[in-house]
């Protein structure tokens, strides 16, 4: 049987809770690339055949109004930053780790460990694709960080601790050879092929190029290995080439049969036995492990998954028995069957699917406790927003002239239109009632994506984050002191005032998210900076997503409400009190640590837990 090395390829190598070492082939850059263009094509089709849907729906609707336009393209907004931002977080906590392009391609996304992803740690490595990315969708940032890691892992796995791996099985190739005569390994202590483990290696690596070398050069080395093999090719006066094709036939059907190869000990002597003995059973565990994989281990019903997992356990008993056999070396049965065994590991521990119980007690719970708890870094969040914004607006409140240096020159004209508007008693901005859908979607879009880039920029050890909040501070500041050495403050007020609390807390506490990040770089403490990015990011995607819920809320205060003009700012001010007064309440939530529910166990569970106990003695 052949025993060629696996070529290059980028591994990892994980333990699993059965004390097995198994290896994880790693995606490539090129494999990557074709299911990130499969997954573009996908999302760019579902945006294109929306539209068509919306434009070939409105004349057959005779109530169409120019509101239910404005909805309509609302909904498209909406819909584009859902596909940006949700599609992959969606499909890969849906899917095991895979989208469609990946799924296509053959690559799945797990944790560290060989566990697969989790929602969090989805959202996690796709929301700091905005690092990678860089510059402007070349994804040079990305890309680079594939080449330069171990892992092949871009900035967004290395904070969640995930890796891209491929999951195409290569089956070992085999001699042509009846199973029924394969011996017993102890039927051949003393049997021995021709030829050691590395000269056939040679043999055979010459015999699979052979028909794709020039003719001249196939003479050559042919002729090399006669010589070199001569003591196995005594007696045989043919040519060359029908010489080494003989004794590589005689060497594959040897190892076939399970005699091992000349000079081999020890455990090493039991290897191509143990091949011989099992390859049919692990290429039976192989067929039903691709079943299983595409239609899921609840398509086996629970005796099914008893028995796929009571093969799971004998196939890593035997890899770990191959691996101590292989003695280190690079055996094409090894690979294969670390990769059944990854495979099967990684269905047969996947996470459970959070139910909406859970998801509401981790929106209820855990995100307000977790913004308890980070207090700090978005406290220094809020400091790096409101300070410079302090700053600034003094600045030009003493100083009006430096408006025009800090101030875009939009801002400019509607700070001069606003004089006039003040005067007439309109409000901030003109107040187009229909256009409200599209303004709030638009704002909630654009909100979220910000705070998205702040929580991203704090893999750059806080520098993007600091230097964003930083930027917004001097932006807000500028402005409020434009209106206010205009005399026109209270109308940015009135504006500004139903929405600010929740949008300006929401963008501090993606912050304090990016700077979890940053301290995981900066002072990870005790632990490993990897292992510190995976703990902290679990974290900040609590924050992330109270960054997210809030400025949801906000950007909808912001679209369709704070434009009213004929609300006094009495009562602007009161929906900003309102907004204070629920979100104290809501921090408040989750002191009180609540009893675990119980959860019913999986049937990969219930398997798992009975093949132990059947095995405990």
């Amino acid at each position: 049987m052949a025993t060629t090395a696996r070529p290059l390829e980028q591994t990892v190598d994980v333990e699993t809770p059965e004390l097995v070492l198994l290896s994880y082939s790693v995606a490539g850059v090129g494999s990557r690339v074709l299911a990130a263009l499969t997954d573009y094509a996908i999302c760019a089709v579902a945006l294109i055949a929306l539209v068509v849907a919306l434009i070939a729906l409105e004349p057959r609707v005779p109530s169409a109004t120019p509101a239910g336009i404005s909805w309509a393209a609302a909904v498209l907004i909406l819909a584009q930053f859902a596909v940006l931002w949700g599609y992959y977080v969606l499909f890969e906590g849906l899917m095991d780790g895979q989208t469609p392009g990946k799924r296509i391609h053959r690559l799945r996304v797990v944790r560290e460990g060989g566990f697969s992803v989790t929602f969090g740690a989805s959202a996690v490595r796709n929301l700091v694709r905005f690092v990678d990315m860089q510059p402007v969708f070349f994804y040079l940032v990305g890309l680079g960080s594939i080449l330069a890691t171990r892992r092949g892992q871009r900035l967004g796995d290395l904070v969640a601790g995930t890796i891209v791996v491929r999951e195409a099985l290569r089956p070992p190739r085999a001699a042509a050879i009846a199973p029924s005569t394969a011996l017993d390994a102890s039927e051949t202590p003393t049997l021995q092929t021709a030829l050691s483990e590395d000269e056939f290696r040679v043999l055979d690596r010459f015999m699979e190029r052979s028909a794709h070398l020039d003719p001249l050069r196939r003479g050559v080395l042919a002729g090399q290995l006669v010589e070199r093999f001569a003591t196995a090719l005594a007696g045989d006066d043919r040519a060359p080439l029908t010489r080494l094709a003989a004794l590589h036939q005689r060497e594959q059907q040897a190892r076939a049969r399970g005699i091992s190869s000349r000079g081999e000990t020890g455990a090493g002597r039991e290897r191509q036995a143990l091949i011989a003995a099992n390859l049919s059973r692990w290429n039976g565990f192989a067929s039903q492990l691709a079943v299983a994989q595409k239609r899921g281990l609840r398509a086996l019903a629970e005796d099914g998954v008893r028995e796929f997992v009571a093969e799971y356990r004998a196939v890593a008993a035997d890899l770990a028995r191959l691996r101590t056999a292989a003695g280190g070396r690079e055996v094409d049965e090894l690979f294969h069957l670390a990769r059944l065994v990854a495979g099967a590991h990684n269905l047969l521990y996947r996470d459970r699917r959070m139910p909406l119980r859970a998801s509401l007690r981790f929106l209820v719970t855990d995100v307000p406790r977790e913004v308890r708890r980070s207090a700090a870094p978005i406290a220094l969040a809020a400091t790096l927003l409101f300070l410079p914004a302090l700053v600034a607006g003094v600045a030009v409140v003493r100083t009006p002239n430096l408006a025009a240096e800090m101030v875009p020159a939009g801002m400019l004209r509607r700070a001069e239109d606003g004089v006039r508007r003040a005067r007439n008693g309109e409000g901030y901005i003109d107040d187009p009632q229909l256009f409200r859908p599209i303004m709030a979607s638009s704002i909630v879009a654009n909100n979220v994506q910000v705070s998205f880039a702040v929580f991203a920029g704090g893999i750059t050890a806080g520098l993007l984050s600091a230097l964003m909040l930083v930027a917004n501070g001097l932006s807000l500041g500028s402005v409020t002191g434009l209106y206010v050495s205009k005399g026109i403050g209270p109308l940015l007020l009135a504006f500004v005032a139903p929405h600010g609390v929740l949008e300006l807390f929401a963008i501090c506490v993606a912050g304090g998210a990016g700077f979890l990040l940053a301290a995981a770089l900066l002072v990870p403490g005790e632990r490993t900076r990897r292992r510190a990015l995976a703990e902290n990011s679990r974290r900040a995607i609590r924050l992330v997503g109270a960054s997210t819920v809030l400025l949801l809320a906000a950007g909808l205060i912001e679209g369709l409400v704070s434009p009213i003009e004929w609300w006094p700012i009495e009562g602007k001010l009161a929906v900003s009190g309102t907004t204070l007064a629920l979100l104290v309440l809501y921090l408040r939530q989750g002191r009180a640590r609540p009893a675990p529910s119980r959860i019913e166990p999986t049937h990969a569970e219930l398997a798992l837990g009975a093949v132990t106990a059947h095995r405990a003695p």
